[in-house]
């Protein structure tokens, strides 16, 4: 094996080889090389022994409970999503996929589209297949019936989603935090008369992140104004339609618009450039859910929230990890959004 075969950094920075590694530089899968390394599994003792080299050559070194888990568990786990899009759920399969994969650990995954009946033969399924654990996600954060009871007592982690049950673990965007992020960022701008225009109020998703709103301007010492409010749908036509109500024969209007997500904000943008207001000169605005393929193709690119659900993906994968050892974790935790800033928001006009 060369020596100078490159090894990727880690999520955060360091730099460690990964089992994946492993199975790379060996030529294996990554289940072979599991099971070299784990001393269990029917292989060729040729086999058994390039990967071991290959992973001292390259500085391996096993997972303390991956390795524990090896002895005594199916070493595979569930995803059950009703996202059908997987607009949201997509980044969050791909990292737990990853981080599962790299401790050896199968997932199957499964979609049950909002369909009761569907999602318990799904269950049945998995369980039949005595899965370690289970992931559940969806393509909203509002709470849902728990699942359950479980065949011995799985763990089980909603991300993106939570269950209506004290006792379960939900991993969920900090929407209100998001949105003081994005209505500070306004502020920081100079702007005083900052509009919201966001989806359907039943949404806990679009609660939070008024209310987020509406802390931030009190905090800078400015009322809101209740007209700058106004929640419809989640759609491009919505925020066109927004910019008529706040805009069209008003002689006040905002200097900046924080809308609930990007769908929204690219209408809005769409509407104030017919009308010939200039964006961000003249109004600034701010998306959330930093959907890239939609914010940067908007005229102009859109400052947007990112709900950062790569890392809410490996932080549930963490977690469940922790759980299947035999850790205990209830409660809802959310995880900090970041701000992405671009043309519509930034202070020259250009993207940052």
């Amino acid at each position: 094996m060369s020596n100078d075969v490159p090894i990727k950094a880690d999520r955060t920075g360091r730099r460690g080889p990964t089992i994946r590694d492993v199975a790379r530089l060996a030529d294996v899968s990554i289940g072979t090389a599991s099971k070299a390394l784990n001393a269990n599994g029917r292989l060729r003792p040729e086999t058994r022994d390039k990967v071991r080299r290959v992973a001292q050559e390259i500085g391996y070194r096993p997972n303390d409970m991956a390795q524990s888990l090896h002895r005594t568990r199916s070493m595979t786990v569930g995803i059950i999503s009703t996202d059908s899009f997987g607009r949201f759920t997509l980044p969050i399969f791909q990292a737990l996929e990853e981080q599962f994969a790299d401790q050896g650990i199968a997932v199957f995954m499964c979609n049950a589209t909002d369909d009761p009946a569907r999602e318990r033969q799904h269950l049945d399924q998995l369980l039949g297949k005595r899965i370690d654990g289970l992931v559940v996600t969806a393509r909203r954060s509002d709470k849902r019936p728990a699942i359950g009871p479980l065949a011995n007592n799985i763990p089980i982690v909603y991300v993106f989603s939570q269950a209506d049950d004290p006792d379960a673990l939900a991993l969920l965007p900090d929407d209100e935090g998001g949105a003081k992020l994005a209505t500070r960022h306004l502020l920081d701008l100079g702007r005083r008369r900052i509009a919201h225009i966001t989806g359907p109020e039943r949404f806990e998703a679009v609660q939070l992140r008024h209310r987020g709103y509406d802390l931030a301007l009190r905090d800078a010492g400015i009322a809101p104004h209740p007209s700058d409010y106004l929640a419809g749908s989640w759609s491009e036509e919505w925020g066109r339609d927004a910019v008529a109500r706040l805009f069209d024969g008003k002689s006040e209007t905002p200097d900046a618009l924080f809308c609930g997500n990007d769908q929204i904000a690219r209408g809005a943008a769409d509407a104030l450039r017919e009308r010939g207001i200039d964006v961000p000169g003249r109004v600034a605005i701010v998306g959330f859910d930093n959907w890239e393929v939609l914010a940067t193709a908007a005229r102009p690119p859109l400052s947007s929230i990112d709900m950062n659900l790569s890392a809410l993906g490996r932080e549930a994968g963490e977690r469940l990890l922790a759980m299947i050892g035999g850790a205990r974790e209830t409660g809802v935790r959310r995880l900090p959004c970041t701000l992405v800033i671009r043309n519509s928001s930034s202070p020259q006009g250009t993207a940052k």
